[in-house]
Protein backbone atom coordinates (compact mmCIF):
# COMPACT_ATOMS: atom_id res chain seq x y z
CA UNK A 1 0.00 0.00 0.00
CA UNK A 2 1.34 3.44 -0.90
CA UNK A 3 2.34 6.04 1.67
CA UNK A 4 -0.56 8.24 0.57
CA UNK A 5 -3.07 5.37 0.87
CA UNK A 6 -1.83 4.50 4.35
CA UNK A 7 -2.12 8.11 5.49
CA UNK A 8 -5.55 8.45 3.90
CA UNK A 9 -6.76 5.26 5.66
CA UNK A 10 -5.42 6.49 9.00
CA UNK A 11 -7.21 9.84 8.65
CA UNK A 12 -10.48 8.46 7.20
CA UNK A 13 -12.49 9.03 10.40
CA UNK A 14 -10.48 11.99 11.72
CA UNK A 15 -12.37 14.68 13.61
CA UNK A 16 -9.45 16.54 15.17
CA UNK A 17 -5.83 16.18 14.04
CA UNK A 18 -2.60 17.23 15.67
CA UNK A 19 0.62 17.02 13.66
CA UNK A 20 3.65 17.05 15.96
CA UNK A 21 7.07 17.68 14.44
CA UNK A 22 10.04 16.44 16.44
CA UNK A 23 13.74 17.07 15.93
CA UNK A 24 16.75 19.33 16.27
CA UNK A 25 16.71 22.14 13.72
CA UNK A 26 20.45 22.65 14.12
CA UNK A 27 21.32 19.14 12.94
CA UNK A 28 20.35 19.18 9.25
CA UNK A 29 17.90 16.37 8.52
CA UNK A 30 17.14 15.78 12.20
CA UNK A 31 15.18 19.04 11.99
CA UNK A 32 12.73 17.73 9.37
CA UNK A 33 9.85 17.54 11.87
CA UNK A 34 10.08 21.20 12.91
CA UNK A 35 10.74 22.13 9.25
CA UNK A 36 7.43 20.50 8.25
CA UNK A 37 5.51 22.23 11.06
CA UNK A 38 6.94 25.63 10.09
CA UNK A 39 5.92 25.10 6.45
CA UNK A 40 2.42 23.93 7.44
CA UNK A 41 1.94 26.98 9.68
CA UNK A 42 3.00 29.23 6.78
CA UNK A 43 0.08 27.80 4.78
CA UNK A 44 -2.32 29.66 7.13
CA UNK A 45 -4.82 26.83 7.11
CA UNK A 46 -7.87 27.99 9.08
CA UNK A 47 -9.36 24.99 10.86
CA UNK A 48 -10.08 24.69 14.58
CA UNK A 49 -9.84 20.89 14.28
CA UNK A 50 -6.27 21.01 13.01
CA UNK A 51 -3.23 21.88 15.09
CA UNK A 52 0.47 21.92 14.19
CA UNK A 53 2.97 21.68 17.07
CA UNK A 54 6.73 22.08 16.84
CA UNK A 55 7.89 19.71 19.56
CA UNK A 56 11.57 20.40 18.85
CA UNK A 57 13.63 17.85 20.79
CA UNK A 58 11.26 17.86 23.76
CA UNK A 59 7.86 16.57 22.62
CA UNK A 60 7.09 15.59 26.22
CA UNK A 61 6.75 19.31 27.01
CA UNK A 62 3.58 19.36 24.89
CA UNK A 63 1.64 16.53 26.55
CA UNK A 64 -0.57 19.01 28.43
CA UNK A 65 -1.46 20.88 25.25
CA UNK A 66 -2.18 17.65 23.37
CA UNK A 67 -4.38 16.33 26.19
CA UNK A 68 -6.24 19.65 26.39
CA UNK A 69 -6.96 19.60 22.64
CA UNK A 70 -8.32 16.02 22.81
CA UNK A 71 -7.39 14.97 19.26
CA UNK A 72 -8.92 11.95 17.58
CA UNK A 73 -5.67 11.53 15.61
CA UNK A 74 -2.00 12.37 16.20
CA UNK A 75 0.77 12.23 13.60
CA UNK A 76 4.34 12.48 14.88
CA UNK A 77 6.87 13.40 12.19
CA UNK A 78 10.59 12.91 12.77
CA UNK A 79 13.83 11.84 11.14
CA UNK A 80 14.27 8.08 11.50
CA UNK A 81 17.14 5.71 10.96
CA UNK A 82 15.32 2.90 9.14
CA UNK A 83 17.96 1.64 6.68
CA UNK A 84 16.13 3.27 3.77
CA UNK A 85 17.39 5.70 1.13
CA UNK A 86 17.75 9.32 2.32
CA UNK A 87 14.41 11.08 1.96
CA UNK A 88 12.30 7.91 1.95
CA UNK A 89 9.20 8.12 4.15
CA UNK A 90 7.56 5.35 6.08
CA UNK A 91 4.49 5.19 8.28
CA UNK A 92 5.01 3.24 11.46
CA UNK A 93 2.15 2.46 13.81
CA UNK A 94 2.51 3.07 17.54
CA UNK A 95 3.07 -0.60 18.34
CA UNK A 96 6.01 -0.88 15.97
CA UNK A 97 7.85 2.31 16.82
CA UNK A 98 7.36 1.93 20.56
CA UNK A 99 9.04 -1.47 20.34
CA UNK A 100 11.74 -1.07 17.73
CA UNK A 101 12.82 2.47 18.53
CA UNK A 102 13.61 3.69 15.03
CA UNK A 103 13.45 7.38 15.81
CA UNK A 104 16.52 9.40 16.68
CA UNK A 105 14.56 10.22 19.86
CA UNK A 106 13.28 6.67 20.34
CA UNK A 107 13.24 6.38 24.11
CA UNK A 108 11.40 9.62 24.75
CA UNK A 109 8.89 9.08 21.92
CA UNK A 110 7.99 5.59 23.11
CA UNK A 111 7.51 6.86 26.65
CA UNK A 112 5.73 9.97 25.34
CA UNK A 113 3.13 7.88 23.47
CA UNK A 114 2.52 5.55 26.41
CA UNK A 115 2.06 8.54 28.70
CA UNK A 116 -0.44 10.22 26.36
CA UNK A 117 -2.42 7.02 25.98
CA UNK A 118 -2.93 6.57 29.72
CA UNK A 119 -6.04 8.75 29.76
CA UNK A 120 -6.78 9.31 26.07
CA UNK A 121 -8.17 7.26 23.23
CA UNK A 122 -6.94 8.42 19.83
CA UNK A 123 -5.27 7.16 16.68
CA UNK A 124 -1.53 7.68 16.47
CA UNK A 125 1.05 7.06 13.79
CA UNK A 126 4.64 8.00 13.32
CA UNK A 127 5.90 9.30 9.97
CA UNK A 128 9.61 8.64 9.69
CA UNK A 129 11.81 10.28 7.08
CA UNK A 130 15.22 8.72 6.49
CA UNK A 131 17.95 11.33 7.06
CA UNK A 132 20.97 11.81 4.81
CA UNK A 133 23.00 13.54 7.51
CA UNK A 134 22.59 14.55 11.12
CA UNK A 135 25.62 16.83 11.09
CA UNK A 136 25.36 20.46 12.12
CA UNK A 137 23.36 22.44 9.61
CA UNK A 138 20.42 24.82 9.67
CA UNK A 139 18.18 23.10 7.13
CA UNK A 140 17.43 19.65 5.76
CA UNK A 141 19.36 18.26 2.80
CA UNK A 142 17.69 18.47 -0.61
CA UNK A 143 16.42 14.86 -0.55
CA UNK A 144 14.89 15.24 2.89
CA UNK A 145 13.44 18.66 2.09
CA UNK A 146 11.83 17.16 -1.02
CA UNK A 147 10.31 14.38 1.13
CA UNK A 148 9.08 16.96 3.64
CA UNK A 149 7.36 18.94 0.90
CA UNK A 150 5.85 15.75 -0.52
CA UNK A 151 4.47 14.84 2.92
CA UNK A 152 2.96 18.32 3.25
CA UNK A 153 1.26 18.09 -0.15
CA UNK A 154 -0.11 14.59 0.56
CA UNK A 155 -1.40 15.70 3.97
CA UNK A 156 -3.04 18.82 2.54
CA UNK A 157 -4.65 16.73 -0.21
CA UNK A 158 -6.24 14.52 2.45
CA UNK A 159 -7.30 17.08 5.07
CA UNK A 160 -8.34 20.04 2.92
Amino acid sequence: MSFESQLNNFLSDCEKLIVLGVGNELKSDDGVGPFIIKKLKEENIENKNLLFIDGKTVPENFTGKIRKEKPTHLIIVDACLMDLQPGEMQIVNKYEFANIGISTHSMSLSFFVRYLEKDMDFGIIFVGIEPETMDWGEKPTLKVEKAANEFIEILKGIIL
